[in-house]
């Protein structure tokens, strides 16, 4: 059976020419998405056959080692195309890679190395049924639960459910005083998909509840968490507090569908004739600024993000152990901003093709869907402008934009 690392050398061309031959495949695997509310299976087959969910994984691991920087380009790429299948890509391979960054050599190799086909997902918040973890005799935990928003769920092996250890019906508290929460690795065996996706963007991205009902977690997989620090591998990326790396991978997806919908906007532009008008849309003069307006500000924040993000791998290179508050604000502010932009570039596009962009069968009525999905989430959506402005008039900040960690998906859980 082919392991992962001989999967990664049969590999032809970088990611970003591989994601380049599977346009159409990502093309009509975001159509069928729309009325399936996931990824069709032959779809998930054939980026996973190359290398899409794989690509920011360590090389030691089958990975490509991607950087920041490098994966922004790649779900970009993906996105431009179709932004469900980018999500997909996007939650897969995040996921697949902050849990190998701590995660114990010989328990890596039996998942990473050993099944060159995984894909993790997990992460989101609290459902409806409250989560719990009760030790059993044998070391095993038993999980019961529900969390919300589990992108890419039809296509994973493994899921992250966090979950506080209870004694009863009291939390277990940790020697720094707190209870202990931490993000259980549970295999597909172990938890069933409820059918709570049905939104109208990023629609294809398969984003169900995950409910757990006494799910066995084996005391081999206790250590495993869903990112750990110090991480084991090199990469600055698996330096990077969780916060800052959910943000980038987010407003890579929004920088897709703004490019995709200024691609959308040139071709429609090109093709269609206004009623009432002896000229196409191109020659219209509004049509050339929005087109010129809307261009640049893509081009800006896509700038912006790049530049904050490449100070953050350079700070890190540096001998850094995590960035600095300065390199962290910039990055977070570069990630909201690029996706609040994107999303205004994809309405002023829609607005300027008039009812042709309302189209069901046209490519802008789902990019303008797409686009308010991905700067609605909580790692770039608007609401973090407040905080972010709070930092830089003075305000001291908490440890999510200090670079020294914030709100993650689970805690050390440490015994």
């Amino acid at each position: 059976m082919t392991n992962s690392i001989e999967a990664r050398d049969r590999l032809v061309g970088t990611p970003l020419e591989r994601v380049e031959r599977l346009r159409s495949v990502i093309a009509e695997g975001g159509d069928k998405a729309q009325e399936l509310r996931r990824l069709p299976q032959d779809v998930v087959d054939k980026l996973i056959d190359e290398g899409l969910f794989r690509f920011a994984l360590p090389r030691e691991l089958g990975g490509e080692d991607a950087s920041s920087l490098e994966t922004i380009e790649v779900l970009e790429a993906i996105s431009a195309i179709d932004a469900s299948v980018g999500w997909n890509v996007m939650l897969g391979s995040e996921i697949n890679a902050m849990a190998a960054g701590g995660m114990p050599r010989d328990l890596a190799k039996e998942v990473y190395i050993d099944n060159p086909r995984v894909v993790m997902c997990g992460g989101g918040g609290p459902g409806s049924t409250p989560s719990r973890a009760i030790e059993q005799k044998d070391g095993s935990f038993k999980i019961w639960g529900e969390t919300t928003f589990i992108s890419g769920c039809h296509n994973s092996t493994w899921c992250f459910m966090t979950a506080p250890i209870m004694d009863g019906d009291k939390p277990r508290i940790g020697a720094d005083g707190a209870p202990m929460v931490k993000t259980w690795f549970m295999h597909r065996s172990q938890w069933e998909i409820l059918d709570t996706w049905d939104m109208a963007g990023l629609r294809g991205s398969g984003s169900h509840n995950v409910r757990a009902d006494g799910a066995v977690v084996e005391p081999k997989w206790f250590p495993v968490e869903l990112m750990k620090t110090p991480a084991l591998h090199e990469n600055p990326v698996f330096r990077m507090p969780v916060p800052l790396r959910l943000s980038y991978n987010k407003v890579a997806i929004g920088l897709g569908v703004a490019k995709g919908a200024l691609e959308a906007f040139v071709d429609i532009a090109n093709n269609k004739v206004p009623m009432l008008s002896a000229s196409k849309l191109m020659d219209r003069p509004i049509a050339q600024y929005r087109m010129a307006e809307m261009t640049a500000k893509y081009r800006a924040a896509r700038a912006l993000v790049f530049e904050a993000m490449n100070a953050v791998e350079e700070e890190l290179k540096a001998g850094a152990e995590a960035p600095s508050t300065r390199t962290t604000v910039d990055a977070r502010l570069a990630c909201t901003y690029g996706a609040q932009a994107c999303m205004e570039v994809v309405d002023v596009v829609h607005a300027a093709c008039g009812t042709s962009a309302a189209q069901m069968n046209g490519p802008l009525e789902r990019k303008l869907r797409d686009a308010h999905g991905c700067a609605s989430h909580r790692w770039v959506a608007h609401p973090l402008y407040e905080t972010l402005g709070g930092i830089l008039f003075g305000k001291a900040p908490d440890a999510e934009f200090a670079g020294t960690g914030g709100p993650v998906l689970g805690g050390s859980g440490k015994r």
